[in-house]
């Protein structure tokens, strides 16, 4: 097989990373995605460094062995911060992309304001993003503000609810008056919640996350390294879980579709789910579900 042809693995601990897809979709549309979650073991933030890093190469690497990616996304800012060093490492023939919070966008975009960046435990505390803080914090002021409870709710599907406002409200209290000029979305979960975080925050609080950049490396990347797929060939993405839930699959498909429509995508891609057998079909039978968009 062509190796231009191999998909590109989008790793992320559960659902989060769905966001970074569907920005790499628009920017490579004829590229074929293989998405995996690992949802059975969400959330990583908690976690210690050493057992994220040991979760995304095992991943990783069980993904390479039955797919044979050409380049890998790691569209987590928490597996990226802990682990994107060893997967360079371990994959040196091939691109491996990382994500981390746009902080640096929001410094430019506000100096001399407070720029919130809300993540997990793990991206605040390593040492790829402290460097980061600490170069932009001559810019801007920057407050960081550990939300790992927000995961949670995107996990579970719960990106519209009056519980998701009463939680932010109460986490993003001390900034609801308008004193900070943008909000750094650190967490690849996050930017499903921000019709919810629009609602709280004062109006004119610009969001702000990594995935157009992120998608735009790839690009990059892949050129330079000739593994562009023909632009006339059909895109394809596919979706695998860790969990046996067949829920969590669809999950992930509801948010693809949901930013489908957001963005009105309009190609003839095609995207399945490799999900359980009772997950709902899109014009099959069996496991796989396939939509046009």
């Amino acid at each position: 097989m062509d190796r231009r042809d191999a998909p590109i693995a989008v790793f992320d601990s559960g659902v989060g990373g769905v966001s970074v897809l569907r920005a790499l979709v628009r920017e490579l549309p004829a590229e074929r995605f293989v998405y995996f979650g690992d949802t059975k073991n969400a959330p990583y933030g908690p976690r210690a460094t050493a057992q994220i890093r040991a979760l995304t190469l095992g991943n990783l690497r069980a993904l390479d062995a039955r797919f044979g990616f050409k380049a890998a996304v790691i569209a987590c800012n928490t597996a990226t911060s802990a682990s994107i060093g060893e997967l360079r490492a371990e994959y040196p023939d091939r691109p491996v992309i990382g994500i981390e919070p746009a902080l640096k966008l929001a410094a430019e975009r506000h100096p001399g304001q407070t720029v919130l960046v809300l993540a997990t435990e793990t991206t605040l505390r390593e040492e790829k993003y402290a460097a980061l803080s600490a170069r932009m914090a001559g810019i801007c002021r920057v407050v960081d503000l550990p939300c790992p409870e927000l995961v949670e709710f995107v996990e579970r599907g719960e990106t519209d609810s009056p519980a998701l406002d009463a939680f932010l409200r109460d986490r993003l209290a001390p900034w609801l008056d308008g004193e900070a000029g943008a909000v750094v979305l650190g967490c690849t979960h996050f930017p499903f919640a921000a019709p919810a975080l629009r609602r709280v925050l004062a109006k004119g609080t610009e969001l702000l996350d990594g995935s157009e950049g992120t998608a735009r490396q790839t690009r990059r990347q892949l050129a330079a390294a000739g593994l562009l797929r023909g632009g006339d060939q059909k895109g394809s993405v596919e979706f695998l879980s860790s969990s046996d839930d067949p829920a969590a699959t669809a999950r992930m498909l509801a948010l693809f579709e949901q930013a489908d429509e957001e963005q009105d995508a309009g190609s003839a891609n095609e995207v399945r789910s490799a999900g359980r057998s009772n997950v709902p079909e899109y014009g099959e039978t069996g496991a796989m579900l396939t939509k046009g968009f």
